[in-house]
Order: C-alpha cells, then structure tokens, then sequence
C-alpha cells in the first residue's frame, strides 16, 4: 500500500509504537499474522460484549476485557503496516489483509455491542452496515481514480473509541449509571458513519471532476 493510501495514524510516530514495531521486525513477524491477530482480538471482544447480554452477572469484567481487545485491535491495525514497511515486504495482496479483517472486526464489535445494549443484535447489525458503508465509499473512490479518504466523523478510529469509552464506562461505573448509553453510541454510529459515506462520496466525485 502507498503512503497516499495509508490511514493517517499519529500513534505511528510516537517511541513506544515505533520500539514495538522495531522488536517484531527484528523477529521477522509476519503483517498479515499481525492484521489477523488483531481481527482475532476484535471476535473475542464481540463475545466479550455478547457475553454482557448472556451473563449479566459477569458483565463488569466482560465490559473491561472488550475495551482491553478493542484497543489491541487498533494495535494491530497500527503495527501490520509498519512491520510491512520496515520489513519491506508491503504487498498487493497485503490490501486485503487490512480490509477484510476490518469488516469482520467490526462486525463482530458493534453486533456485539448491540447484544451488550439489550439483545439489540438488529441494531448492532445496523451499524456495522454503515461503518462497511464508509469503507466501500473509500474503496469506491479510490477505484475511480480519486484519493484514499479516510475523513470522519465515525472512522474506525472514532468508532473504536467510542465503543473503548462505553465499555470503560459501564465496567467502572455502578450498573444504574449505564441506562441507554450503549444503544445510543450505536445509533450516533448509524447517523454519523452514514454522514461519513456520504462525505467520502461527493469528496471523491469532487477530485474526480477536478482531473
């Protein structure tokens, strides 16, 4: 993948990602096994959160564990294209590695959230439809000869923050305090990833006129 069409990541330039990526270069770790790892992490925090609607009584730990995976997701995301790079193995075939395993990252993570908010699996559903939403514009651009756009709102990194923030919240606070709070992070994905498809769309028709 070409540096036009990487995720802009503030977190690759900071010393604790690039001392990490460096020890899993200098083992000859695999970026693909990385990116599916990092999808791994993302279905075990699905179960995490299903596993809120399934064993109530369990639910402050679950809570805690999914944001825990959630962010070893992002991790990986982070770390699969550095390794490829400082390894100087980036490939074609390295695109469907990174986004295959997003889809199904974030399906399992907003399904299960929706299963965390009630059994609302319809929900959880809806929002993983529009976080694919936003990448199928991205990909459809870019295939058209227009840039990578990766604007928010409600990019993964958004989206993943805000799931990071609910868990957080309903593990640490008392059990009254979390009400509607998951269900209403799903619907602000639904509303907000479809503004971002939406946006990615006309940016793309717009750069695609302007050639």
């Amino acid at each position: 993948m070409s540096g036009s069409d990487r995720r802009p990541i503030a977190a690759r330039g900071t010393r604790p990602a690039q001392a990490v990526a460096g020890w899993l270069i200098r083992r000859g770790a695999s970026a693909d096994g990385i990116s599916i790892a990092g999808m791994l992490c993302a279905l075990a925090a699905g179960l995490c959160l299903a596993g809120v609607w399934l064993a109530p009584s369990a639910a402050r730990p679950l809570w805690l564990l999914a944001a825990l995976l959630v962010q070893l997701r992002l991790a990986a995301n982070l770390l699969d294209g550095m390794v490829a790079i400082g390894r100087g193995i980036a490939s074609p075939r390295g695109e469907l590695f990174n986004e295959v395993p997003d889809r199904v990252s974030d399906t399992a993570i907003l399904v299960g959230l929706g299963l965390a908010a009630g059994g609302d699996w319809a929900l959880g559903l809806g929002a993983s439809l529009a976080a694919m939403a936003t990448a199928y514009a991205r990909a459809v651009g870019r295939a058209a000869g227009a840039p990578s756009d990766f604007r928010g709102p409600m990019a993964k990194q958004h989206r993943m923050a805000l799931v990071t923030a609910i868990a957080l919240w309903c593990g640490l606070t008392p059990a009254g305090w979390v009400g509607a709070l998951p269900r209403w992070a799903l619907i602000a994905i639904i509303l907000l990833a479809t503004l971002t498809a939406l946006r990615r769309l006309l940016g793309a028709a717009r750069a695609l006129e302007a050639r």
